[in-house]
């Protein structure tokens, strides 16, 4: 994943800068050079799957995490990502478990996605959130994976966006330092409320000033008023991006996104890590998961230096 940066190229990086334009160009075109940053890092992009993709089979019971994970490898990513809420058990039989299965596979876990509130007014209620992710954590240590999606939340009536930033802050900076403690990273999710710009995003990033914070970049998710803001914020968040979430549709507006300017802009910014996709279209994920990764490993191919 990526190194952290300076802070005065972090406060460079939030104030943004006016992205060029790349030329329009079709994802399943023939692969070119490997694109580098700045500082000459190679990105690695690596082709992945939520198991959120498959809402629908695991809600109805047609799906489990172990049959989840044997799909993974039909569909030939690299790493899954372990939506938690269908997990039979926090049980460490079940987790090592799962994670045995996972290695006699040739799979890897590349994290794991919870639900968390922490922008809460009430000081006992923020420690309750602390200890359920840490409690998470431990799951994830379990399991051998090494990154955790939370939540920041949404703000709440009548508190100032200054005073929500503080209270995610004093949530997420003892969960991290007990994350680290394990080599897991903790990436904050840009899910509406007080994530939906990259600003404040990065902003609770700075104040939490922890090697083991960062972002679990979901590209369809910002709320800008453009589809130019969407890409201004994918660009801003992505030298601290430690996972992601990869759709074909911004969620706003249903407009499609231009995966391979996104693909320029992780693989710019150096990017090394998961590519995973998060199906949640119209089709079903059946035929229309398959369709998202082809795009995904087909770009991957083209900018990843792996």
């Amino acid at each position: 994943m990526n190194r952290p940066m300076l802070r005065r190229q972090f406060l460079a990086t939030a104030g943004g800068a006016a992205i060029a334009a790349p030329a329009a160009g079709n994802v399943l075109a023939t692969p070119n050079a490997v694109e580098l940053d700045q500082t000459g890092k190679q990105a690695r992009l690596f082709a992945g799957c939520c198991a959120y993709s498959y809402l629908k089979y695991f809600n109805a019971g047609s799906m489990t995490m172990e049959s989840f994970i044997q799909k993974a490898v039909e569909l030939g990513v690299h790493g899954v990502d372990i939506t938690t809420y269908w997990l039979k058990s926090t049980e460490p039989e079940y987790l090592t478990s799962l994670r045995h299965l996972a290695f006699k596979n040739g799979m890897s876990l590349s994290g794991i996605a919870i639900r968390t509130e922490m922008c809460q007014a009430g000081g006992a209620i923020r420690a309750e959130e602390i200890r359920r992710i840490q409690q998470w954590v431990d799951a994830a240590e379990l399991l051998g994976a090494s990154h955790v999606r939370v939540f920041a939340g949404n703000l709440p009536g009548g508190a100032s966006e200054k005073r929500g930033i503080e209270w995610v802050v004093e949530a997420m900076k003892p969960a991290c330092d007990y994350a680290g403690k394990r080599g897991i990273t903790l990436g904050i999710e840009n899910h509406g409320g007080m994530t939906a710009r990259a600003s404040t995003t990065l902003e609770i990033l700075r104040r939490v000033d922890s090697p083991y914070a960062g972002i679990n970049l979901d590209i369809s998710n910002f709320e800008g008023k453009t589809d130019e803001e969407m890409y201004s914020d994918i660009q801003a968040c992505v030298p601290y991006a430690t996972h992601t979430h990869i759709r074909d549709l911004f969620g706003a507006t249903k407009r499609p996104i231009d995966l391979d300017r996104v693909w320029r802009l992780f693989a710019q910014g150096g990017y090394k890590g998961y590519m995973s996709a998060e199906y949640e279209a119209e089709e079903d994920a059946i035929t229309g998961a398959p369709k998202l990764l082809e795009k995904i490993k087909v770009l991957c191919r083209k900018y990843s230096s792996a």
